[in-house]
């Protein structure tokens, strides 16, 4: 049997899906997932489905979805040798599984194995174990599941995971010499996370270096757009320098960062995007 968190939420066992439908029970099967192989007490369940605010009949309520869900459990997995997934606790609920049985698991497991051969100096190796990760993800973090106080940390966790993946992956396969080749899928990075400066830059310097001066301008002005529309920033001092490469004209004086509209001097703005 394995679980799926790293898109669409599903129990799935043979290419058999069996997952509960009801949006509460979806959210319970989360956060086990989420805690898997550590008691989760009765009263994070709680404050996870009605935060601050839980009706009188919320015990008996989870223990309702709890059932629901181990009921989805045993239709999926028939065989009787298995062992007991979800296990009931003094104070609440533990969900045992294998590390390999948890997609999310496995990502993290092959998001630091490409880690530490990129620190080796083993770029191929390394790009195609992140790759590996990142074939993992088919949507956004436990898509359509509703996002309460304790999920929503994991889940943003993850997908800052993901990105830094990412950034590894392009960083293994420019180390490869691969910066032509890399061109489309910084493009679609760019456009995915508007604000991310990295991904620009890698773009912009892809794009220059294989002849594309039009397109490095390009990508560097909708950057600068977005910085100032969004933060009331212009780009890095780096980015204004490559930019300058771009155009073919030696490296001016790069315009100092200015502070967000409205904002305090000294005050950090949120991240976005």
């Amino acid at each position: 049997m394995n679980f799926t968190i790293l898109g669409a939420l599903e129990i799935l066992k043979d290419d058999r899906e069996c997952t509960p439908k009801a949006p509460k029970v979806l959210q319970v099967l989360a956060l086990l997932l989420l805690r898997a192989n550590h008691p989760l007490p009765m009263s994070v369940l709680v404050r996870e489905l009605w935060g601050d605010h839980p009706p009188k009949s919320a015990v008996t309520t989870v223990q309702t979805y709890v059932c629901q869900l181990r009921k989805a459990i045993e239709e999926v997995d028939t065989a009787t040798e298995e062992p007991e997934y979800l296990l009931t606790r003094s104070s609440g609920y533990l969900l045992r599984v294998s590390p390999e049985q948890v997609d999310a698991l496995v990502f993290q497991r092959l998001l630091g194995e490409g880690r530490r051969l990129l620190e080796e100096g083993r770029a191929d190796a390394a790009s195609k174990r992140l790759g590996e990760a990142l074939d993992l993800w088919s949507g956004p973090c436990l898509a359509h599941v509703s996002r309460g106080p304790l999920i929503e940390p994991h889940a943003v966790r993850l997908e800052e995971q993901r990105l830094h993946a990412q950034e590894l992956r392009i960083r293994a396969e420019l180390l490869l010499g691969r910066e032509r080749e890399s061109i489309g899928e910084l493009r679609s990075l760019a456009m995915e996370y508007p604000l991310n400066e990295w991904f620009h830059g890698r773009l912009i310097h892809a794009l220059h270096r294989a002849g594309r001066r039009d397109e490095a301008s390009t990508a560097y002005r909708r950057l600068r757009l977005a910085l100032s529309e969004e933060l009331g920033l212009e780009p890095s001092l780096e980015l204004q320098t490559l930019h300058q490469e771009v155009l073919g004209a030696s490296p001016a004086p790069p315009e100092p960062r200015r502070r967000p509209r409205g904002r305090p001097e000294g005050s950090v703005p949120l991240a976005t995007g």
